[in-house]
This record gives structure tokens, C-alpha cells and sequence, in this order.
């Protein structure tokens, strides 16, 4: 991909504040921000090559190793700004490169391909496009690697979540399918389900099959506030875990083809209340 094209896209799809994951939260240390920040803006430049309407499949892997290039420090030019400046914040650290690295490989999958095939594939596919960042969070606050699986956990039922709000534009704008195919078919239906306006009974079985397997995964996240040793990032972790579950919820409840199905400013604040208390008496 040329350099102008990577520099051209457009203005990020989503701000910090919109994301499921912790981003810019005040609960994590102000020493810590920028850093986060700087990954932040990494993995959302990418993902926006992954989605661009106008860039090829090859353009788009292109740009995505000149982004990995950029980790490694073998790239310059204003394409891989971002990936220049996140390997510079955090001091060429080989461990915290590696977790934006890792990103790419979703992103290079979702540049080519446009479903999955079944929730083994799906979680596949999480553990590069979601798990990182939760590992991410743990390295750069020192915890140990035994709190990576329920934060892999707790970072891939986010994303499941994530999907499950955005299927229908995900499907009209990318024409992207996150919803295992195999449970589809077994449903009796086939992608195009995804341009209707409401979902018929058929697909909200899929759905609350991926919700109760979603909450599975939850309830494997349930350990990780105890095992954080770090004060801010445990309430975050818990005040996350508590967000999770609400939204799992209402999803059971709101159709994701109808309407954008998102919390509450009360439900947001029930959750974060809630997640506090947990945090501080874990």
C-alpha cells in the first residue's frame, strides 16, 4: 500500500470513549495514560486499513506490515507514524510491541476474510483481536501471566459482545459475519438475515447461543480483579467484568438489528458502582 494511502484514511471509526475495553479510564494511573493511549491509536489505525471501504485486500495487507514494520523500528514515513511513536513510548519494551504486533494478525485475517466458521474460529480470531489488549494491560502494570487466561477471558467475551451490537452494521457496511456460520445454517438461515430490520426468532436463538457461551466466558473472567495486584487497574478490571455482564444482559433483551443495543447512563453507573465495591473487597 503507498504511503499516501495509509495517511489519507479516514478519521478514526470509533473515539476511546466509545469502546467496550478500558481506554482512557480515569481509574488507570495518569503515569500510565499515555501509554495506553499510544496503543489505543496504534490498534484503531489499523483496524480502520482492515475496514476501509476503498483501500484493496492487498493494499490493505501492506499497510498493515508497514505498521508492523513500524513496531520493529524498520519503517519511516508518515504511514506508520503511530506505530513508530507506540514502539517509542514504551521504550522498545519487546513484550509490549509484541501485544500490538499480535493485533495485526486479526486484522490481516479481517482484510481477507469475512466470516467465521464456527465458535472455536471466532474465539480464534478473538485471541488475536481482542485477547492482546487485556495482556497488554496486565504487562504494563507488572502483574503476572497467570492472569492472562481470565483476562483473555474476560477481553474475548467483550468482543463477542462487540460483534453482537455491531452484526448488522457489520454486515451492511463490510459485509463482514462474526456469528458462527455453522450456527447459522443449523438455525435455518444464511447471512443476508443480517439486512433485515428486526431479528426473527431464528436468529435470536443464535444470538442467545452466543450470549450463553458469552457468559461462559464471564464467568471465567470472575477471578481476575482478585488475582490484580495493582489498586487502579483491579477496580477497572472489576468495574469491566460488571460491564460485561450488564451488556450480556441487555442484549438478551434489545435486538441488535433494530436499534444500537447499549447501556444506560443509569445501567453504566450501576456497573461502575457495583465494580468499585467488588474491587476493593476482593
Amino acid at each position: 500500500m503507498s504511503h499516501v494511502a495509509a495517511a489519507t484514511l479516514p478519521a478514526a471509526s470509533k473515539t476511546a470513549t466509545q469502546e467496550n475495553f478500558p481506554v482512557a479510564s480515569l481509574l488507570l494511573h495518569a503515569s500510565k495514560r499515555a501509554t495506553v493511549m499510544a496503543y489505543y491509536h496504534f490498534a484503531r489505525h489499523a483496524d480502520d486499513i482492515a475496514d476501509s471501504p476503498t483501500l484493496t485486500p492487498e493494499e490493505k495487507l501492506a499497510g498493515l506490515d508497514a505498521l508492523e514494520a513500524g513496531l520493529l523500528g524498520s519503517a519511516d514515513s508518515p504511514a506508520v507514524v503511530l506505530a513508530t511513536t507506540y514502539a517509542e513510548t514504551v521504550g522498545g519494551n519487546a513484550g509490549l510491541i509484541e501485544h500490538a504486533a499480535q493485533l495485526l494478525h486479526a486484522f490481516r485475517r479481517d482484510a481477507v476474510r469475512d466470516f467465521c466458521e464456527d465458535w472455536g474460529d471466532l474465539m480464534a480470531y478473538c485471541r488475536y483481536s481482542a485477547a492482546p489488549v487485556g495482556r497488554f494491560l496486565l504487562d504494563l502494570h507488572g502483574e503476572s501471566h497467570d492472569t492472562f487466561p481470565p483476562g483473555d477471558a474476560l477481553c474475548n467475551a467483550l468482543q463477542v459482545l462487540n460483534h453482537l451490537q455491531d452484526c448488522g452494521k457489520d454486515y451492511a457496511q463490510l459485509k463482514r459475519v462474526y456469528l458462527p456460520r455453522d450456527w447459522l445454517r443449523e438455525a435455518g438461515l444464511t447471512v443476508q438475515v443480517l439486512d433485515e430490520k428486526a431479528s426473527p426468532p431464528e436468529l435470536r436463538a443464535v444470538i442467545d447461543r452466543m450470549l450463553d457461551a458469552t457468559d461462559g466466558l464471564i464467568d471465567l473472567a470472575q477471578p481476575l480483579p482478585g488475582m490484580i495486584k495493582d489498586l487502579r487497574l483491579r477496580l477497572q478490571t472489576a468495574v469491566t467484568v460488571k460491564v460485561a455482564e450488564a451488556l450480556s444482559k441487555r442484549l438478551r433483551t434489545g435486538d441488535p438489528l433494530a436499534e444500537r443495543v447499549k447501556l444506560s447512563p443509569l445501567a453504566t453507573f450501576g456497573a461502575f458502582v457495583s465494580g468499585i465495591v467488588h474491587g476493593l473487597t476482593v
